[in-house]
C-alpha cells in the first residue's frame, strides 16, 4: 500500500538521473526530455552554473527567514528587473511557486485599487491553492472545491468581449501570454495591447501570468516583450530556479504602498538556496546565445513536424509547442508510443501535445525529437 494520496496520474518508472536534455528512469532506461519537468528545468538537467552556485551556498547557510537583509534577494530583485523593457521602475516579492506568486498578484491588486472583481479568461490556468484556482476558467479544476473565492469572471479568450468588461469596477484582468495547461493556446498581438489600453484607461490594474511562459520560454527573457505592453504585475516560477522551488511577484514600484509591512509574506520565500539558483539561472537566460538558440530550436521543431497528416495545428511560441491531434485518445496514444519511443512530452487540454524542451536543447538533439515525433505521428 503506498501512504500517499493518489492525486497524480503517476507512470510506471522512476527518474532517478538527468544530464543536459536526457534523463533516466531507474532500469537505466534513457530518454530525450521535452518536458523540461514541466517547464521548469530551463537550463537542462545538472547545468555546471547552477548546480556550483547550490552547492557554494550549502556551505554557508541554507535558510534565513525574512526578519534579516537579504543581498541575494536584492541581487535576483535586480536581475529580474533589469531584462523588463519598460519605463517605469518595478519591486519584486518572493515567494516558493507559480501559485503563490498568482495568490500575491491577486492580493496586491485587490489591496492597491481598493476593488474586488478580476477578469480571467475561459482555459485559464493560475495554480491550485483557493485564490489561484477561482481565478482558473477551467471547471474540471473547480470540481469538489466550492465555493470558490468570489469576484472572478471567465471571460472568452482572444476575445473582444473583455474589453467591454474591463470597467471602473474590476480591481485587475489576469492572463496568460500563451494558455499553457488550456493547449498552448497564444495571445493575439492586437487583443492583449487593447486589453492593456482598456486596464490603463479603467484604473485596473494588469496582471501578466509569466509562470509558463518567462524565463526565456518564448525565446525572449519575458513573454510580454513580444506584446509591446508593460504589465502592472506579472508572475514567475517554474524555469526561475531551474528545479529549485522558487516565484516571484512583480509588480510596478507605485504599487509597493500597498504591500507594506505585515501585509503579506512567505517563511521559505527568498530561501538563502533557492536564490542562489536564481541568480544563476537569471545570469545565464539574460545572454544572448541561450535565446537565439530558442528562437533557432523554435524554428527547426515548427518546420520539421509540419505537413504531418495526423496533426490538425502546430502552434505555440519558442520552445513552448502545442501539437493539436484529433481528439484525447489520439493524444493518449501517441504519448505512449513516444515513451516507447524513448521520447518524453506533455500534454495540454484534452488533444494537444505539449513540447517544452530545455532551453540549451542541441540542433542535434532536436532533429532526434523531431525523427521520433515524426515517426509516431505518421502511425495515427
Amino acid at each position: 500500500m503506498s501512504h500517499l494520496f493518489p492525486n497524480y496520474n503517476k507512470l510506471p518508472f522512476e527518474i532517478v538521473e538527468g544530464q543536459g536534455s536526457y534523463v533516466k528512469d531507474e532500469h537505466g532506461q534513457q530518454y530525450l526530455d521535452f518536458t523540461s519537468g514541466i517547464g521548469v528545468v530551463n537550463l537542462g538537467y545538472g547545468h555546471p552554473v547552477v548546480q556550483e552556485a547550490l552547492l557554494k551556498q550549502a556551505e554557508t547557510l541554507w535558510h534565513m527567514p525574512n526578519l534579516y537583509n537579504s543581498q541575494l534577494q536584492e541581487t535576483v530583485a535586480t536581475q529580474l528587473v533589469q531584462q523588463i523593457p519598460a519605463s517605469e521602475e518595478y519591486a519584486v516579492y518572493f515567494c516558493n511557486s507559480g501559485a503563490e506568486a498568482n495568490e500575491a498578484a491577486l492580493k496586491l491588486a485587490r489591496k492597491a485599487t481598493g476593488r474586488t472583481q478580476i477578469i480571467s479568461f475561459q482555459q485559464s490556468f493560475h495554480g491550485r491553492t483557493f485564490g489561484a484556482m477561482s481565478a482558473t476558467g477551467q471547471e474540471s479544476i473547480h470540481a469538489g472545491f466550492g465555493p470558490l473565492v468570489p469576484g472572478f469572471t471567465y471571460l472568452p479568450f482572444n476575445d473582444a468581449a473583455a474589453l467591454a468588461a474591463i470597467t471602473a469596477d474590476t480591481a485587475a484582468v489576469i492572463l496568460e501570454l500563451v494558455q499553457g495547461e488550456g493547449g498552448v493556446i497564444p495571445a493575439e498581438k492586437g487583443w492583449v495591447q487593447a486589453v492593456a489600453a482598456h486596464c490603463k484607461d479603467t484604473g485596473t490594474l494588469l496582471i501578466i501570468d509569466e509562470i509558463q511562459t518567462g524565463m526565456g520560454r518564448t525565446g525572449t527573457f519575458y513573454a510580454f516583450a513580444h506584446y509591446g505592453i508593460e504589465p502592472d504585475i506579472f508572475t514567475l516560477a517554474k524555469g526561475l530556479g531551474n528545479g529549485i522551488p522558487v516565484g516571484a511577484m512583480i509588480g510596478k514600484a507605485a504599487l509597493q504602498t500597498a504591500f507594506g509591512a505585515g501585509s503579506h509574506g512567505s517563511t521559505f520565500g527568498g530561501n538563502k538556496l533557492a536564490m542562489a539558483a536564481a541568480a544563476a539561472v537569471c545570469q545565464q537566460i539574460s545572454e544572448a546565445p541561450l535565446q537565439h538558440n530558442v528562437q533557432a530550436r523554435s524554428a527547426q521543431l515548427m518546420d520539421g513536424l509540419k505537413d504531418l497528416p495526423a496533426v490538425e495545428t502546430l502552434r505555440g511560441r519558442g520552445l513552448m509547442i502545442g501539437i493539436v491531434l484529433a481528439d484525447a485518445d489520439t493524444l493518449q496514444q501517441v504519448m505512449s508510443h513516444l515513451r516507447e519511443e524513448q521520447l518524453l512530452a506533455l500534454k495540454a487540454g484534452s488533444r494537444v501535445l505539449r513540447l517544452l524542451p530545455p532551453l540549451t536543447i542541441t540542433e542535434e538533439e532536436t532533429a532526434a525529437g523531431i525523427a521520433i515525433l515524426r515517426r509516431v505521428l505518421a502511425q495515427c
